[in-house]
């Protein structure tokens, strides 16, 4: 069941709001990274209604009490990891994730893609925060040196994941590589996290494989058995006359050519010793046409 949106009242929306009034992404590297992160997840927990996968999304841990009339209103903490799981929370949509009408659930699992603008004081500052509220796993991934760093909860503090290469994820089971030059997840049956585009095609092969299929017309099949070369080039399956197409594309038209050469030595030979052009062209198979 899809988790509909609550109403927000105006005071909830000045003290709890839900842009930090920063972008996504500073760049396309970036954008892509967070986009195939939070898709690919999404898609490997698709089955699981307990499982909620978000991007820029402001987590929020704890209420803190409205300022009464001529108090100073205490800001309450906040961060928008770049990608987030909470697993034992129902999929839907939010405005934020504000912790305490989400059974006091902290999301077990953040990811952040750095980009020229983060500071190391920015950092240090999320650092703190994934690890003062709770966070189980977090991986900080910078592409410009292709440089990933994980850390594993471990108590209190988060502990840094000494070897990342082949690290396997005990929440979700993924699999980090950064061999290719690139982050890549990979699921637990060993598929590597698809991007969008990557999705579609695969996708979309079985679509046109069965298309394929029902194209029998004659007009868009072909074999190759009309070619006088050795090169195997299409030829309209109406003209494929007393074999299957289906042999001919994959090579049979080689075979047919080699055995009109030998009919045509068999002739010069039979010729040669005396019998007539008539008498053999008389008992060779007619052309086809």
């Amino acid at each position: 069941m899809v988790r509909q949106l609550p109403p927000l009242s105006l005071e909830d929306s000045l003290l709890y709001p839900e842009s930090d009034g920063k972008p996504l992404a500073d760049n396309t590297t970036q954008f892509r990274l967070i986009v195939t992160l939070q898709g690919g997840l999404d898609v490997l927990f698709q089955d699981r209604e307990d499982v909620f996968v978000a991007g820029d999304l402001l987590w929020y841990p704890v209420q803190v009490p409205k300022a009464q009339p001529g108090e100073r209103q205490i800001q309450p903490p906040r961060q928008a990891p770049d990608v987030m799981v909470a697993s034992g929370r129902p999929k839907g949509e939010r405005r934020s994730y504000k912790q305490w009408e989400e059974g006091n659930i902290a999301p077990q699992v953040v990811f952040e893609i750095l980009s020229e603008s983060n500071t190391t004081g920015e950092m240090q500052k999320k650092f703190e925060f994934y690890q003062r509220y709770g966070v189980e796993e977090y991986y900080l991934y910078d592409p410009k040196p292709n440089r990933l760093q994980g850390w594993e909860r471990q108590g209190d503090a988060l502990a840094e994941i000494e070897l990342m290469e082949g690290w396997r994820s005990p929440r979700m089971g993924v699999r980090f590589s950064t061999a290719t030059g690139n982050l890549e997840l990979f699921h637990p049956n060993g598929e590597r996290l698809a991007s969008y585009v990557e999705a579609i095609a695969r996708n979309s092969e079985p679509n046109e494989l069965k298309q394929r299929s029902k194209k029998s017309d004659g007009k868009t099949e072909h074999c190759a058995i009309a070619s006088n070369s050795s090169e195997l080039t299409p030829t309209p399956l109406a003209n494929c006359r007393g074999m299957s197409a289906r042999l001919a594309f994959f090579g049979f038209g080689r075979r047919v050519r080699k055995t009109s050469t030998l009919l045509d030595s068999l002739r010069e030979a039979l010729v040669g010793r005396g019998i007539g052009r008539e008498a053999v062209a008389s008992n060779s198979p007619s052309p086809r046409h």
